[in-house]
C-alpha cells in the first residue's frame, strides 16, 4: 500500500472540524510587482477536546495566523472555515485572551466580564448571574467591584480569563497569554486552566494557544503544531501523548521539550521523527510525590474549628478577608487540610468533611492520631518514612535518602523546603523524630528504647 493512501492524523481530523484552514496564505503587496509573503500556503484545523499549540521563531506569523483562524483577519489567499461554513458567512463563537490583559481600567472586574455579553445583548440580570459564575470559576470570587489597578497581574489575566469564558466559546484563542506574568503566578495559572479543562468546568470546545515557550507547549497542549520562518510554514504537526498531568523531568518529556528545540532552531534541516512517547511505569520508589503545601499542623486545626463555626461551609476569599489574611496566606492552609482530606473545595467553597469535623471537635491526643492516620492514607512521603525506619535494624535513616528521591520531581530548593514540611507534620503525627545534628530520622519507640537501655548502664 502506497503511503498516500493513508490520511495523516491532521486530514483525518479535519472531518470533524471546528475551524479549518485550506491553503490560507498572507502577504502585503507593494509598490513593485514584489509582495512580502507572510505566511506560505497552509493547511490547519481545530478540532473538539483538544489543546492546540502553536509554536515558532519571532516573524515566523503565529499571531498572524491567530487572527485568520478567529476571523479577525482575511487571508491573502486560501479560505477558512467554520463547520464546513465560509467564516466570513458564519456565526461564530470564539473568544481570545491576550498577553497584555487588555481591561477597561474605567471598569470595575464584574463590569469588564460583563462588557462581551452587553456587547451581545444580554439582559441585565442574565449576563450578571453568568458573569459572577464565572468569575467564581476563575477563583475571583469578592473581587467583582475591584478595579483593574487594584490587582496582581495573575488577577487581572484570571479576569481576562473570565471576559473570555462567560459568552461561552467553542474555540478559546490564546495569545502567549502567561509571558507578562512571574514565573509562580503564570505556573498556577497553567495549572489552574488544565484543572478547568480536565473537569470541563470551561465551556468551550477547543483551545489555540500560541506560545513562545516549548516547556509550556508540551505542559499544556494535546496537540504541537511548529511554524518555520521566511515566509511562515508548518514545519511539524504532532500530537502528545504523554498523560496529564506531566512531568517536567521525565525522560519523554524531556525528549519531546529536545526535539522541538531542535526543529526550531535548525531551519535548514529536515525534521527527525517525534521520539517515541512513553512513559516508564514508576514502582512504589519512584511514584509522584504530591506537592506539600507549607503549612502547620496548628494552622489547620485553628482553620477547621473556625469552618465549623462557620456552619461547617465558607467562601475561602470571604474567609480571608475576616481574618485579615492575604488569599496567598490562607491558601496553603486550605490545600494542606484538603490534601489530608479534613476538607474539600466545592465552587470556591471550603466545605469541612466528616474527619475534618472530628479533627477540629477533638482534644490534642486524638487529634494526633486523626493527622497521623491522615498523613499515611494520603501522603506518599511520610508513609516511605514511617515504612523505612520499622524495616531497618537500628530504626534510623539518614534524610538524603529521601532528599534524593524528592530531587527528582523538584529543584534542590523546593526539595528542602518539602522534607522541611514533612518533618513538621511527621513529628506532630508521632510518626517519627528527627536529629537534626545529624540529619537521620527515628523512629520514636526505637529513641525511647535507647534511652532506656543508656540508663541502664549507668
Amino acid at each position: 500500500m502506497q503511503t498516500a493512501d493513508i490520511p495523516n492524523a491532521t486530514q483525518a481530523a479535519a472531518v470533524d472540524a471546528i475551524i479549518r484552514a485550506e491553503k490560507i496564505e498572507k502577504y502585503y503587496a507593494q509598490p513593485s510587482a514584489n509582495r512580502i509573503q507572510v505566511i506560505s500556503a497552509t493547511d490547519l484545523s481545530i478540532v473538539p477536546g483538544e489543546i492546540l499549540a502553536l509554536l515558532g521563531p519571532s516573524g515566523s506569523g503565529k499571531s498572524t495566523m491567530l487572527r485568520m483562524l478567529s476571523g479577525l483577519s482575511t487571508p491573502s489567499a486560501g479560505r477558512v472555515y467554520w463547520h464546513e461554513q465560509p467564516i466570513a458567512e458564519a456565526e461564530i463563537n470564539v473568544s481570545i485572551v491576550f498577553q497584555s490583559f487588555a481591561l477597561f481600567p474605567w471598569l470595575t472586574v464584574l463590569e469588564n466580564v460583563e462588557a462581551p455579553l452587553q456587547a451581545r445583548g444580554v439582559a441585565p440580570e442574565e449576563r450578571r448571574a453568568r458573569s459572577m459564575k464565572m468569575l467564581d470559576t476563575v477563583g475571583l470570587d469578592g473581587f467583582e467591584a475591584a478595579y483593574p489597578k487594584e490587582l496582581s497581574g495573575g488577577m487581572k489575566q484570571r479576569v481576562g480569563f473570565a471576559r473570555a469564558l462567560v459568552v461561552e466559546p467553542e474555540v478559546l484563542f490564546m495569545d502567549e497569554p502567561f509571558s507578562a506574568l512571574d514565573v509562580l503566578t503564570a505556573e498556577n495559572l497553567r495549572s489552574e486552566l488544565l484543572e478547568l479543562w480536565a473537569n470541563k468546568t470551561m465551556p468551550t470546545k477547543a483551545v489555540f494557544l500560541v506560545t513562545h515557550n516549548i516547556e509550556e507547549a508540551v505542559l499544556l497542549a494535546d496537540r504541537i503544531v511548529v511554524l518555520g520562518r521566511n515566509p511562515g510554514h508548518i514545519r511539524t504537526d504532532f500530537r502528545v501523548q504523554l498523560p496529564q498531568p506531566r512531568d517536567r523531568k521525565s525522560e519523554a518529556f524531556t525528549q519531546l521539550v529536545d526535539y522541538i528545540y531542535k526543529v526550531l532552531t535548525r531551519p535548514d534541516t529536515a525534521p527527525a521523527e517525534v521520539p517515541e512517547q512513553q512513559v516508564k511505569v514508576r514502582d512504589q520508589r519512584q511514584m509522584r510525590y504530591q506537592m506539600l503545601p507549607h503549612a502547620r499542623p496548628g494552622g489547620m486545626a485553628g482553620l477547621l474549628e473556625l469552618l465549623l463555626d462557620k456552619g461547617g461551609r465558607d467562601d475561602i476569599y470571604r474567609m480571608a478577608d475576616d481574618l485579615a489574611f492575604e488569599i496567598d496566606d490562607l491558601l496553603p492552609i486550605v490545600d494542606a487540610a484538603e490534601l489530608l482530606g479534613f476538607l474539600k473545595i466545592e465552587e470556591g467553597d471550603a466545605v469541612i468533611t466528616e474527619s475534618g469535623a472530628e479533627f477540629a471537635n477533638s482534644e490534642i491526643l486524638r487529634q494526633k492520631e486523626l493527622f497521623r492516620d491522615a498523613a499515611l492514607g494520603h501522603i506518599l512521603l511520610l508513609r516511605q518514612i514511617r515504612r523505612a525506619l520499622e524495616t531497618k535494624s537500628d530504626h534510623t535513616v539518614p534524610e538524603d535518602f529521601f532528599l534524593d528521591m524528592l530531587d527528582e520531581q523538584f529543584s534542590d530548593e523546593e526539595s528542602l523546603r518539602q522534607m522541611e514540611t514533612a518533618v513538621a507534620w511527621g513529628r506532630y503525627a508521632e510518626l517519627f523524630d528527627y536529629d537534626s545534628g545529624r540529619r537521620r530520622f527515628v523512629l520514636p519507640e526505637a529513641q525511647d528504647e535507647g534511652i532506656a537501655a543508656s540508663e541502664d548502664v549507668h
